[in-house]
C-alpha cells in the first residue's frame, strides 16, 4: 500500500523546498510539487499546458479536473510506495475530489496533511524576493493569499477531525523545520 504525504502552505512558507530535501535525503520517498507539475505543463505550451498558464498567470486555483488527474497519475507512475505531494489541497472542492479518489483507490493511504505555517509577512517577502516566475509580484501575491486563505480554515477542520493534520513551524531555518517534517514522516511510514 502506498502512503500519501500531503504538504499544505501559504505561498513562500517553503513547503517544496522541505518536501524535495526530504525527499533527496530519503530513496524510499517521491516528492512532488503540484505548482511544479503545473508549471511543466505550461513549459511545454501544449493545449493544456495553456489552459493551466491562463489560472496560474492570475493567481488563480486551476480547475479540479486537471489538477486530479496530474496527481492521480502522478501517484500511480511513483517509483515508491512513499509520496509528499506539496501545495493540495487548495480548495475544498479539490480536497473532497481527492477524498472521493481515496475512498475508491484502495491501494493508496492519506498518512498525514502538514501544514508548514508562515506568517503573511515571512510568506509576501520570500515570495517577492525569490521572483521566480511571471506569477512573483505583489498583485498576484496578494491574489494568491487571498486562494490559500479563504478555505483553510474549513481544510484544517476537515483533516483535524480525521486527525491527520499535523503543524509546523515554517519561520526557523530550513534544516529545523526538514529536521522536523522528516522525523514526523518517518514515524508515520
Amino acid at each position: 500500500m502506498k502512503k500519501l504525504f500531503l504538504i499544505i502552505g501559504a505561498p513562500g512558507s517553503g513547503k517544496t523546498t522541505d518536501a524535495e530535501l526530504i525527499a533527496k535525503e530519503n530513496d524510499n520517498i517521491t516528492h512532488y510539487s503540484t505548482g511544479e507539475m503545473l508549471r511543466a505543463e505550461v513549459a511545454t505550451k501544449s493545449e493544456l499546458g495553456l489552459e493551466i498558464d491562463n489560472y496560474i498567470s492570475k493567481g488563480l486555483i486551476v480547475p479540479i479536473e486537471v489538477a486530479i488527474k496530474t496527481i492521480t497519475n502522478a501517484i500511480k507512475n511513483a517509483p515508491t510506495d512513499i509520496i509528499i505531494i506539496d501545495g493540495y489541497p487548495r480548495s475544498m472542492e479539490q480536497l473532497n475530489a481527492l477524498d472521493e479518489y481515496l475512498h475508491i483507490d484502495s491501494s493508496l493511504e492519506l498518512a498525514s496533511v502538514i501544514e508548514v505555517r508562515v506568517s503573511e509577512e515571512t510568506a509576501r517577502d520570500r515570495v517577492l524576493g525569490r521572483a521566480r516566475g511571471a506569477d512573483d509580484n505583489t498583485e498576484v501575491f496578494d491574489n494568491r493569499m487571498k486562494v490559500y486563505t479563504e478555505p483553510l480554515f474549513d481544510i484544517q477542520a476537515f483533516y483535524n477531525a480525521k486527525n491527520l493534520l499535523h503543524v509546523i513551524s515554517g519561520e526557523g531555518t530550513i534544516e529545523t523545520i526538514v529536521s522536523e517534517m522528516g522525523s514526523f514522516v518517518k514515524a508515520k511510514i
